[in-house]
């Protein structure tokens, strides 16, 4: 089933670039009839010449999704409310849930959000029939926990992965795990798995926990907000469906390659320069 806003859609790739539906419909390929039905009637549209349409805008410089990001961020003034982003690898059918993620995850089971757009677009644009959800999420009345780079976060996401799970009853451990329950949401940095071989690197004892710290700062992937509660998934309202076209996906990926290069030299710098700092694994959770 097609639920992007195509009719909306059109007409706004028409405005912003001075044409008519017609020269729209001739640049594109079809007729303008053919046009006229998929804006009367979404669902007459073929994969690929949905593909085609946000094609085109995108390679006009149209960024639809990046101006209904920016659109609904200056809309949601509330302090209590917050824009989101979710990234999902096929459509979601079926009301949210936060039981239909890995146990394995940052935080274990829970609807995971970014915060901008583009970073939530880049962990899925490698998947074919990939899109974006936009959400707006009321944090009224629920609580929650925030975590930051920091040696905290590090041994919570490790043990949440799984690679602390022999020192579950440890002091330090415990008092992480109190953080997390009971809590409506979490709001922490994205670790995404370059970060995990990060954390993976302190957790066998090769570079200390400030070496960590430093390294993952160098990454700068942002923040999620991780829904861990039914009550939390009924506080988020649905916004929009976007469609990430071919090219555009291509863009995600190549700033994430890009991203990545000054994010590994950044981490070699880290490593040498904080060299000796801080304590080991070994002695954190002696």
């Amino acid at each position: 089933m097609i639920d992007y806003a195509l009719s909306d859609d059109i007409e706004v790739i028409c405005e912003l670039l001075d044409i008519t539906a017609a020269e729209f419909a001739s640049k594109i390929g079809v007729s303008k009839d053919t046009v006229t039905r998929w804006k009367n009637n979404s669902h007459e549209i073929s994969a690929s010449n949905l593909n085609e349409v946000y094609n085109f805008a995108f390679s006009h410089d149209v960024h639809l999704n990046k101006i209904k990001e920016q659109i609904y961020k200056e809309d949601c003034k509330s302090k209590k409310r917050v824009v989101l982003f979710h990234g999902a690898k096929n459509n979601i059918e079926g009301d949210v849930s936060v039981n239909k993620s890995r146990g394995t995850n940052d935080f274990g089971n829970g609807f995971y959000c970014g915060e901008s757009l583009e970073q939530s677009a880049m962990f899925v644009s490698g998947f074919k029939d990939s899109s974006l959800y936009i959400y707006e999420f009321d944090k009224t009345g629920l609580s929650g926990t925030r975590f930051f780079v920091d040696r905290d976060w590090m041994l919570t996401i490790a043990y949440f992965r799984g690679r602390l799970s022999e020192f579950g009853d440890h002091p330090s451990i415990q008092k992480l795990i109190r953080k997390t329950e009971g809590k409506d949401y979490i709001l922490a940095p994205i670790a995404d798995n370059r970060m995990f071989e990060i954390i993976d690197s302190f957790i066998d004892g090769e570079i200390t926990d400030v070496q960590c710290q430093h390294c993952l700062s160098a990454t700068n992937l942002g923040s999620q907000y991780v829904l861990k509660t039914e009550k939390a998934v009924r506080q988020l309202y649905f916004k929009h469906h976007c469609f990430l076209c071919e090219k555009e996906k291509k863009y995600y990926l190549t700033s994430r390659q890009e991203e990545a290069k000054i994010s590994n030299d950044k981490v070699k710098i880290a490593r040498r320069q904080f060299r000796g700092q801080g304590e080991y694994i070994e002695d954190i959770l002696k």
